[in-house]
């Protein structure tokens, strides 16, 4: 007769062997903790907020042939340039220049960052059809960066994004410091909340939140964007997120998690902020694009014209790439 131990460790076994294979069937067709949609869409801000804070002025020329490149790869939306004070920031006094003289592909969405009505005026006399809006989760923030309180900053983006949706221009509205200022320190994700709700329900059809200084880690993030998911929809929240403490693809893997869809990026690496100081570039385009093909997620862009054209930038600007996945692919492809 067969013991009740043997019988016992017989099923334990077999019951172990069962869940295991449950286990890797689970783990063959979630990879991960991520359900729901696996088509991501890439906000490309490297021309407007990656160039924004260089010193040296780019040719106008070099700007253009920039932007035409991207528009090849497959991304759907380049932040092309910004319509604003050229004393504050002369890197983007040729503005209007640029708008008019890319060439503007099907399909191709241009976003252009308008600050106030006058420079909204500019933007409907070059033929822009989207445009960005920029309030901030810190009054000091945004009294260094826009000269106004958070509500003077409210008050006016409505009349920009009345007058906007009357010209049937779309308006992207961007918080920034939503989870730390170089001024303030930590922001509270209620506050953030409130003045997502605040732009969504002015217009806005996406609400991108920017980690300005990079401070952001998966706990903060995921705190700030359940705040921000009670009060706008999911569908209509993006991310965009700066590598300062290397938190950035972290950060972006967690927001999948909350079923966010929308990711900014820099190609290369590029960017900053005039009014952040110790604020470094975007994550880059690149590596968010590398992260999320490995996943299974479908961007419809080319990872390897990507490449080329980071590549292409970074010469021009005499600096190395700034892409992890783009120098290890380039130095791959070169041997």
């Amino acid at each position: 007769m067969v013991g009740l131990r043997t019988i016992s460790q017989s099923v334990s076994r077999t019951l172990k062997s069962v869940t295991n294979v449950r286990y890797a069937s689970m783990r063959s067709q979630n990879w991960g903790p991520h359900t729901g949609s696996k088509k991501v869409k890439i906000v490309e801000v490297g021309p407007r907020d990656g160039l924004q804070n260089e010193k040296k002025f780019i040719p106008t020329d070099i700007k253009i042939n920039f932007i035409n490149k991207l528009s090849k790869t497959g991304l759907k939306v380049i932040e092309t340039t910004s319509i604003v004070n050229t004393k504050l920031v002369p890197q983007m006094a040729d503005g209007i220049e640029v708008m008019t003289k890319i060439n503007r592909e099907p399909g191709v969405e241009y976003p252009v960052l308008v600050p106030n009505l006058k420079n909204l005026e500019r933007a409907i006399k070059a033929d822009v059809k989207d445009i960005a809006i920029f309030a901030s989760a810190s009054e000091e923030f945004s009294k260094k960066n826009i000269n106004c309180s958070i509500p003077e900053s409210l008050h006016r983006f409505q009349d920009v994004a009345d007058i906007a949706n009357s010209h049937g221009i779309a308006v992207r509205g961007y918080i920034s410091c939503v989870v730390g200022c170089p001024y303030e320190g930590t922001i509270s994700s209620a506050k953030v909340a409130t003045i997502a709700e605040k732009l969504y329900k002015m217009g806005c059809y996406e609400i991108s939140l920017a980690d300005t200084i990079g401070v952001g880690t998966p706990g903060s993030i995921s705190k700030m964007i359940e705040d921000v998911k009670e009060v706008v929809p999911v569908e209509r929240i993006a991310l965009h997120c700066h590598d300062t403490y290397g938190q950035a693809l972290a950060n972006i893997y967690c927001s999948l998690e909350y079923g966010v869809r929308v990711f900014d990026g820099s190609i290369a690496g590029l960017g900053g902020c005039p009014f952040a100081k110790g604020a470094t570039g975007n994550v880059a385009t690149e590596d968010i694009v590398y992260m999320l093909h490995g996943m299974g997620y479908e961007t419809g862009i080319q990872l390897s014209e990507l490449i080329k054209i980071g590549n292409y930038i970074s010469q021009q600007l005499n600096r190395s790439n700034g892409s992890k996945a783009a120098l290890a692919i380039s130095l791959k492809n070169s041997t």
